[in-house]
């Protein structure tokens, strides 16, 4: 063992499986370099002793919150197949040694695309034209021009980058927002500001303490009645029942959502049938092979990991998000 890093030949990989089991891709190219153990939510507890390292691969399940702090040793190293890590932080886990890292990189360019989509599919009305399709109504509208509109992304991570330098391809003046101010990014005390200013609003922040329910009547009555809002960041970010409030009065013009407080979405949630408010199932990153992608991130983590090198994508567990960007 070297600083505190299991050899290859004692090392044990803890995967808690996806429901329904999905396994992991490109995991089968570390055979003869660790043993891999399998994993569900009922039995995660009793195996996570067993683990040097524990890759969520079901990073919608906070069943690693929950077993984390039980008897007996614990992984050295925790790498979670998605970019947030509020489904598995406890203080238990921030308060250890063992490091955290993320999937930082994968989903941020499919995840500007799909909100460039949203715009587009908003500003141009083509939810009313599949209606009208299916109606056969012929009706002439006229739709809204994107170039010259003003965008505010709140979350300043690679994901959020991204989404400025796409949106920025459609001619959209754009405002990134983090948590403190520094070249081409506006501290979170001028959120409010920009957003009154804004016709786009992209949450794509972090979840953590200071940004839960960050997005509520309160902030929305700083919007423009023409503005639309759209979250692809997490669902607990949002006070849902405000946003249907701002949506059902008009105090802004619409929203789309791809995460909610409970996932799946319930089918008696009022967001399923707000008009100007569109629902999809938390898929905005998902891509045609994404989960290659995954994989193969894991096992280029892993090979650094057992060598003793740096390792990226490494979570600060206080702030809850990778720093340094």
């Amino acid at each position: 063992m070297r600083n505190g890093v299991p050899s290859v030949s004692e090392t044990t990989v803890l995967v808690l499986d996806a429901e329904p089991p999905t396994p992991p891709p490109r995991l089968g190219s570390l055979a003869g370099q660790a043993r891999i153990l399998h994993a569900d939510e009922a039995t995660l507890a009793e195996r996570l002793p067993l683990a040097d390292a524990l890759l969520v691969w079901d990073f919608t399940s906070d069943a690693v919150r929950r077993a984390w702090p039980g008897e007996g040793p614990r992984p050295r190293w925790v790498h979670t197949a998605s970019a947030g890590v509020d489904h598995l932080m406890c203080p238990e886990l921030a308060a250890s040694d063992t490091v955290v890292t993320n999937a930082r990189g994968v989903f941020d360019q499919p995840i500007a695309e799909y909100v460039a989509a949203l715009v587009l599919a908003m500003a141009k009305d083509l939810p009313r034209t599949l209606e009208l399709q299916r109606e056969r109504s012929w009706r002439h509208r006229e739709t809204q021009r994107i170039a010259g509109t003003r965008a505010c992304v709140i979350g300043s991570g690679p994901i959020g980058r991204a989404i400025v330098r796409t949106l920025k391809g459609l001619g959209i003046i754009t405002a990134l927002v983090g948590r403190t101010a520094r070249p081409g990014v506006h501290a979170t005390e001028e959120l409010d500001r920009l957003m009154a200013r804004a016709d786009w609003v992209v949450c794509a922040a972090p979840l953590t303490d200071d940004t839960r329910g960050m997005f509520d009547a309160r902030r929305f009555g700083f919007m423009q009645p023409s503005a639309r809002f759209i979250n692809i960041g997490r669902g607990p970010l949002v006070v849902e029942d405000d946003l249907v409030e701002a949506v059902s009065k008009r105090w802004i013009a619409g929203a789309a959502l791809d995460v909610f407080e409970n996932e799946p979405l319930p089918a008696d949630s009022p967001l399923w049938t707000t008009p100007g408010l569109l629902v999809s199932p938390h898929m905005s990153g998902d891509t045609i092979g994404w989960r290659d992608a995954l994989g193969e991130q894991f096992v280029e983590l892993f090979e650094a990991w057992a060598a003793d090198r740096p390792l990226t994508n490494v979570v600060d567990k206080e702030r809850g998000y990778v720093p340094g960007h």
